[in-house]
């Protein structure tokens, strides 16, 4: 299944520019609404500033229609087909309704929601009062893409088998969980998930019930704006939060950022520095099924809103939480997590020496920071500079650039971080909705360092990792290595304030939220656009998501891919093209050569199959060894990026230095260092290069 809205890019915050785009009718109006003023101000955004406006038009109309719907009832247990026929006379009157501010779509959709939750709200009460079936032979369809609409009668079957399964999956647990002085009992088990399941439900559906309209409503703009592409989107106010929690900063919890899918709080990412991130299994992904504090029973939090479930994550620091989490392969694992307040400081670029006989240097960067602090002031491509000067007085022949899981940031940064290996010239072209292109160039003299460069990316590298690795693939200054293409953002965004685009005289109607709509294109020095493609590294080294869609593919209204006339630059590869060859053939070699490669292969393989595989057994004999099977298979596919054979780890002078006067630091950089020396990926591009001397 496609996403909807994405949550990653650059913006930027902007203020009374937008003013121009607006339409006269709106700033001389004294009588429209709230609603209406939104609506129009959001409609004449998206026509007058988005990089590729398109025509709000029937055939938009209805593409809305479908988009809003399926954001609020995706799993097509609330609308019965004649709540859809009755609602599809609107069909093709929302682009109208949308430039005039009238909604009546939305007011008659949310009157049918609201008694609709409530009828539901009946159905899984009554079915959870009485034990289920489980030896009648029936499967549960979870894919709502599958799914028709369907009557009353069959809503609540379709109730009647999701409990069924949800059920099962506890008693499953609970028999998994089973020992000698806790033996397992079917149908003691039954009764206990039940209810449980009792217990989050009513949660969600007080969560759903407390729900404001407004929040609603920001939902049913959201369905316009995800037509332009998935980085346009409108915040209601104090809405924001319940798309995306930023657990970081000043805040004492894990430092992971959350967001909501259905039924589930998932994991969006990981911060970089946080408890997670040190700890190491939590992903993004993760599915949190249950919350529990140090020394009491978990919680189960599916269904369970947004901002709850943070809450209970949250917590003092040096304090522990226990997340259960569902993996991406189906299996499930507690990961303990001891909060704290979380570490900027491992946000920064840092380095290391690899290797003896042959040094070579390492530099970590996991974002492109500007002016992090104030008092400090500090920015990344100083700091990689700094690193540099240190891997040199070290006598490194060659530098590993790893940019891995950078999701961007300052685009000034990313074009003086190329400027740090190159010695003057363009960097990266941007196009605005006028088709007038900028060229963005390094105008410094000299390079920081002129030797042998590998660099790394992954899928999850996007933006301004995207357009350094682009730059350094362009000019030939060095080999990019990596998955089989990077995360494909080419698009920046800027949020502006509707209140203050609207001005003074409609300060007593406000708040009325904000706007972030894509402004921008990014496209490389050789016309070519990173957008949707991504980078293609000269090496391509195998990855566990390389069978499904990932990164900007997964979004159906990412804006395509085009290319521009090259700008004027100088290509002067650092090695000749038979070297080139060299290296990638030896790389290849050892790729087809490798059981750790040809293991992940397989594993992609079997991930892309576990995600078309919809249909459950509701028979526990069947889902019962159909779980067991999986969970064993699941096994095997365990620390496929690791290693067995440790690579030469040497700290900094200026590392040993911070660890005599904290030895907490010398426990992170420790496992940063153990991390290094077994990871699969990093051995490869030391081979490289080995390769390139």
């Amino acid at each position: 299944m496609k996403r909807g809205a994405a949550r990653t890019g650059l913006f930027a915050l902007a203020g009374g520019t937008l003013l121009a785009v607006l339409s006269f009718g709106i700033l001389q109006s004294g009588d429209d609404n709230k609603d209406q003023l939104v609506m129009r101000v959001v409609n004449d955004v998206l026509a007058g500033a988005h990089y590729h406006p398109k025509n709000i038009d029937d055939q938009l109309s209805a593409e809305v229609f479908t988009t809003f719907i399926d954001q609020i009832d995706a799993g097509k247990r609330f609308f019965t087909e004649g709540d859809i026929d009755l609602l599809s006379q609107y069909k093709t009157q929302l682009d109208d309704q949308f430039s005039t501010g009238n909604s009546a779509f939305f007011d008659e959709s949310y009157s049918i929601m609201k008694s609709r939750f409530e009828q539901a709200e009946s159905y899984y009460k009554e079915l959870l009062a009485e034990p289920f079936d489980f030896t009648v032979d029936e499967d549960f369809e979870s894919d709502p893409d599958k799914m028709s609409w369907t009557d009353e009668e069959g809503l609540k079957n379709r109730w009647r088998q999701q409990l069924k399964f949800r059920v099962l999956g506890r008693i499953y647990s609970d028999m998994e969980n089973a020992d000698e002085e806790n033996p397992f009992n079917f149908e003691e088990s039954e009764a206990r998930a039940r209810e449980s399941e009792l217990e989050v439900h009513n949660e969600w559906f007080k969560n759903l019930n407390d729900m404001e309209r407004v929040e609603w409503f920001g939902t049913y703009m959201n369905a316009f704006t995800l037509q332009f592409d998935p980085h346009t989107q409108y915040y209601p106010p104090r809405q924001q939060e319940n798309f995306e929690i930023q657990m970081t900063g000043q805040l004492e919890g894990i430092g992971a950022q959350l967001s909501p899918r259905g039924e589930y709080v998932t994991v969006a990412s990981i911060v970089t520095g946080s408890a997670s991130w040190r700890q190491g299994d939590l992903e993004e992904g993760d599915k949190i099924m249950k919350v529990a504090q140090e020394g009491e029973e978990a919680i189960d939090v599916v269904g369970m809103s947004l901002n709850r479930v943070v809450d209970m994550i949250r917590g003092p620091k040096g304090t522990v939480v226990t997340l259960t989490v569902k993996k991406k392969d189906g299996t499930t694992m507690e990961i303990s997590i001891e909060r704290d307040i979380v570490e900027l400081e491992a946000t920064f670029a840092r380095s290391v020496v690899l290797g003896d006989e042959h040094k070579m240097g390492y530099i970590r960067l996991p974002k492109f920071y500007v002016d992090f602090f104030d008092d400090q002031n500090r920015n990344c491509s100083e700091d990689v500079r700094i690193e540099i000067e240190k891997l040199k007085s070290e006598g490194v022949e060659g530098i590993i650039f790893d940019m891995r899981n950078n999701g961007g940031g300052s685009l000034q940064e990313a074009i003086d971080i190329v400027g740090l290996f190159i010695d003057r010239g363009p960097v990266v072209q941007v196009k605005n909705p006028r088709n007038e292109t900028v060229t963005y160039s390094d105008r410094v003299s000299g390079t920081a360092y002129d030797g042998p460069l590998v660099v790394m990316v992954n899928e999850s590298s996007a933006s301004a990792s995207e357009i350094v690795a682009a730059a350094i693939q362009d000019y030939g200054r060095g080999v990019v290595v990596g998955s089989s293409s990077t995360h494909g953002k080419g698009t920046v965004q800027n949020v502006y304030d509707i209140g203050r685009v609207l001005g003074a005289r409609f300060d007593d109607q406000g708040p009325f939220g904000a706007i972030k709509i894509t402004t921008q294109k990014f496209y490389r020095i050789n016309g070519e656009t990173t957008q949707l493609q991504g980078v293609h590294p000269d090496v391509v080294l195998p990855h566990s998501y390389m069978s499904i869609d990932w990164g900007e593919k997964e979004y159906e209204t990412a804006l395509e891919v085009d290319e521009i006339p090259a700008t004027n630059y100088s290509r002067s590869p650092q090695y000749s093209e038979s070297t080139w060859a060299r290296v990638q053939a030896s790389a290849q070699a050892r790729i087809d050569t490798s059981s750790k490669y040809n293991r992940i292969i397989e594993y992609a393989s079997w991930l892309a199959d576990q995600q078309e595989e919809t249909a459950f057994s509701l028979n526990w004999d069947t889902y019962r060894a159909s779980e067991q099977a999986r969970d064993e298979e699941a096994q095997q596919w365990k620390r496929l990026t690791r290693v067995n054979d440790s690579l030469s780890i040497h700290p900094l002078p200026s590392h040993l230095t911070l660890f005599e006067s904290d030895t907490a630091k010398e426990e992170e950089y420790s496992r940063w260092y153990r991390n290094l020396s077994h990871d699969l990926y990093l051995r490869e591009a030391t081979y490289i290069m080995q390769d390139l001397r």
